[in-house]
């Protein structure tokens, strides 16, 4: 039986406590050896998936060693190169962009601020935070993707229903030394329980105090929708 404790604060404790016992290790999945090979990762990553994103980059990364390579790169020949990737044209015409910008503005290098890296082509805050917290050491925020979304509304951290909303909530609501390994234990509870159609309930370690369990609850707070 899912039953959530009495405040948020101690959700989010007992949430924390009981992913770091089941994901020690959980850190980041996508193979990178430098900033600029973190930054293509991941905005190679948006809408798909870490395993698909570092496969590509294995050939990619020999081939794109520097910033000025990706500017002067031919888009169409980069499309090919970034082939299977979710939206393959869209985002070789990112990174030439961001090839472009690193050149003219940062000397080739990766920036270490928000704003500077939000302003390249393809970066959002999210994206940014990746940046930030694993090429910098900078934990500016908590890094919102697709897993934190549903399990954060999932486990009654949050109702928002925004990325951007949903991290002002949970930087308010978490620890800031917990920021970045929050985002790190829900992708990995996400990948191996908690997955978006049909989570396994049965055997995860947060079933009973979780408001969405399906052994308990009619509907997902993740979607606000009764579950099949």
């Amino acid at each position: 039986m899912g039953t959530p404790l009495e405040s948020r604060e101690a959700q989010a404790a007992e949430v924390l406590d009981r992913l770091y016992d089941e994901y020690p290790d959980a850190t980041i999945s996508l193979s990178y050896s430098n900033r600029l090979e973190l930054l293509v990762a991941v905005v190679l990553s948006a809408q798909c998936t870490d395993e698909r994103v570092n496969e590509v980059t294995a050939d990619l990364f020999e081939k794109y060693t520097s910033a000025a390579d990706y500017a002067a790169a031919d888009e169409s020949e980069l499309a090919d190169d970034i082939y299977g990737i979710t939206f393959h044209n869209n985002k070789a015409g990112y990174l030439t962009s961001i090839g472009e910008t690193l050149v003219a503005e940062h000397d080739g290098e990766v920036p270490d601020t928000m704003e500077e890296l939000t302003a390249l082509s393809g970066v959002g805050r999210k994206t940014a935070n990746v940046v930030l917290q694993h090429g910098h050491d900078v934990v500016e925020g908590i890094v919102v993707d697709t897993h934190v979304k549903r399990l954060s509304r999932r486990l009654g951290l949050t109702t928002e229903e925004t990325p951007e909303r949903i991290e002002a909530d949970l930087m308010d609501l978490v620890p800031e030394s917990d920021w970045q390994q929050l985002t790190h234990l829900l992708i990995s509870h996400g990948r191996a329980t908690c997955d978006a159609r049909n989570p396994d309930c049965d055997d995860c370690v947060l079933e009973d105090v979780c408001p969405s369990s399906k052994l308990d609850s009619a509907v997902d707070r993740a979607s606000g929708e009764a579950w099949n």
